[in-house]
């Protein structure tokens, strides 16, 4: 599938960038993608004390860390960060109470879950089966839908959880996030007015307007300066296999055996997006070997105690802000991540940073995924069928996002994975009306 657009990038993903500049613009995208949140939630919903806390926060940051090393490396081979998924959070946290909580064989269970459903999505793309399914579901008007899905689905996140409904007074966070949003803003405006200054306006836009937003959380005694007081400055993973241990539930591994097939379709999107913005068309090789690198990120994510990790879009809004699509810096990304596993003290440092500041500049970025995913739309021919296979699934994703809470926690189990990952219904929806929806004759453009 093509969705190539029109390339607004300073630095192409084979371009090289000195160390120095990659290792700055990688901390950028470690610090846009809040991946401590996942876990934090995970924690909560075990009870879990300080040390078991921080064995999870570290083999996240390991998990991330090493998967975006692979992906960008190895496998995707263009620029890929990693991350923990928001879907398996309930399930996982069912599964591990269901085996007696942290006190019996639950993190076990878990970890052979995941290890199973892991290792199932490299053998999908061992067998070439999964690159068969994308050129057969997902031509370019399913592929710019799901792209529009992607960074639609990401906005009332943006502004609910980590604005509106964070901690703190909600005057206060509007403040924050209003201030953060409008350096980024004033950044990229300066590199756009003057071109000369541009490299460091314009790539070092959310390093800028994160610092900005930190600094003015600290005058009004926003940020916790006695968490990062209190940890450690160094640590190895402490909750790994190796202190869980392992062990098979069928019901288990079939649970995630489902959760695995969500994920995939939401990371499907991911690679879209990157692919938009970087202006790359995937190929079939790529699809093969992107879901390898994904299972065994997602391997590692399980061996090092945490759950599974998954590609973020997150990213992709990142480089259309600061236009530097470089492999080295999503390289010098993961390599932050597997510092942060072992350097309790900056990981704390990080995790300090109040919720309103990255609302601030992870609203921004949800907009210019879904506008790269409309762009993808605008460049091609779209028959009078495209507008419902566009339409509906958008309509869904909005659905799904505003369903209020009560519904979902009375829905059956499986229902609740499908409706944490509006993502995954609107992929299916599109996939599903472009298959049944009649074709016509004549071509007309939106």
């Amino acid at each position: 599938m093509d969705t190539k657009v029109e390339s607004n990038l300073m630095i192409g993903p084979d371009d090289k960038v000195s160390a120095g500049e990659a290792t700055l613009l990688g901390l950028q995208h470690v610090l846009a993608m809040d991946v401590y949140v996942p876990p934090i939630i995970l924690a909560g919903m075990l009870s879990m004390g300080a040390l078991d806390s921080q064995g999870l926060l570290q083999g996240t940051f390991l998990a991330a860390g090493i998967g975006t090393i692979l992906q960008t490396v190895l496998f995707m081979k263009m620029p890929m960060s990693q991350g923990p998924s928001f879907v398996p959070l309930g399930a996982a946290a069912g599964i591990a109470l269901a085996g007696g909580g942290l006190a019996g064989h639950g993190m076990g269970t878990l970890i052979g879950a995941l290890v199973v459903g892991s290792l199932a999505m490299v053998l999908l793309g061992l067998t070439g089966v999964f690159q068969k399914i994308i050129n057969k579901l997902v031509p370019a008007v399913v592929g710019g839908t799901i792209i529009t899905c992607v960074g639609l689905s990401l906005i009332p996140s943006a502004l609910n959880d980590n604005i509106f409904l964070a901690q703190g007074n909600i005057y206060q966070n509007i403040e924050l996030a209003s201030a953060t949003a409008l350096t980024l803003l004033i950044c990229v405006g300066i590199s756009i007015r003057f071109p000369r200054v541009q490299k460091i306006f314009r790539t070092g836009s959310i390093v800028i307007a994160l610092l900005v937003g930190t600094l003015l959380s600290a005058l009004m005694g926003r940020f916790d300066w006695q968490s990062v007081a209190e940890a450690a400055w160094f640590g190895f993973p402490q909750r790994t296999i190796l202190h869980w241990g392992i062990h098979f539930d069928l019901t288990a591994i079939l649970t995630f055996l489902i959760i695995y097939a969500i994920i995939t379709t939401e990371t499907t999107g991911t690679w879209f997006a990157m692919g938009a913005v970087t202006n790359q068309k995937i190929t079939n090789q790529q699809w093969n070997r992107g879901i390898i690198g994904e299972g065994l990120s997602c391997l590692v994510a399980a061996l090092s105690g945490a759950t599974p990790v998954t590609g973020y879009s997150t990213n992709a809004g990142v480089i259309s802000i600061t236009g530097v699509a470089s492999k080295r810096v999503f390289v010098a990304a993961g390599a932050w991540f597997i510092v942060l596993g072992f350097f309790s003290k900056l990981s704390a440092f990080l995790a300090a940073v109040p919720a309103p500041v990255i609302g601030g500049v992870f609203a921004i970025i949800t907009v210019t995924i879904m506008l790269n995913g409309l762009n993808v739309i605008r460049g091609i021919q779209t028959q009078a069928s495209d507008l419902y296979i566009i339409g509906l699934p958008i309509i869904l994703t909005l659905a799904i996002v505003l369903l209020p809470k009560t519904v979902t926690n009375h829905a059956p189990q499986l229902v609740q994975y499908l409706l944490g990952s509006p993502v995954a219904i609107a992929a299916v929806c599109a996939i599903v009306l472009n298959l049944l929806m009649p074709r016509d004759h004549k071509l007309t453009h939106l």
